[in-house]
């Protein structure tokens, strides 16, 4: 089932050439990246990193509105490492994803909440959610 959006916030707009080999660029042009294959050694990002990234950003959003909602608050210096890693099934490609939470001083079980609330809230969690396997791990 998917979830029609009713009104739309914010639309970023990118324009990729040359794929794993190539550059995207937005067209605000904030970004303008090379792009390159995982473990390549060569210049450039790769789409699990920039997957990465972007999941983690959001998730920390994501747990800055479940915290709220639970009356905590959050450490200042909270991080997320996430972990994308690319991999084959037979002759299929897939996704698998590790979140590693760092919550310093939360008691452990308030964290957990606050996690597993972000993860039902963070728009990304959403995407992936029944479609690769993901762990969310406190560190």
């Amino acid at each position: 089932m998917t979830t029609q959006i009713d009104q739309v916030l914010y639309t970023g707009k990118t324009h990729t050439t040359g794929g794993r080999d190539g550059a995207a660029r937005s067209a605000d042009g904030q970004l303008d990246l090379k792009l390159s294959p995982p473990g390549s050694n060569r210049p450039g990002t790769n789409p699990e990193q920039l997957f990465a990234a972007g999941w983690s950003a959001c998730f920390i959003g994501a747990m800055n509105r479940a915290a709220g909602g639970l009356k905590v608050k959050l450490p200042a210096d909270l991080a997320v490492d996430a972990e994308v890693d690319l991999g084959k099934t037979g002759e299929d490609f897939f996704l698998q994803a590790r979140l590693n939470v760092s919550l310093p001083g939360l008691d452990r079980e308030v964290a957990r909440a606050v996690v597993d609330g972000a993860h039902q809230i963070c728009p990304y969690s959403k995407l992936t959610r029944g479609n690769i396997n993901v762990e969310l791990n406190l560190v």
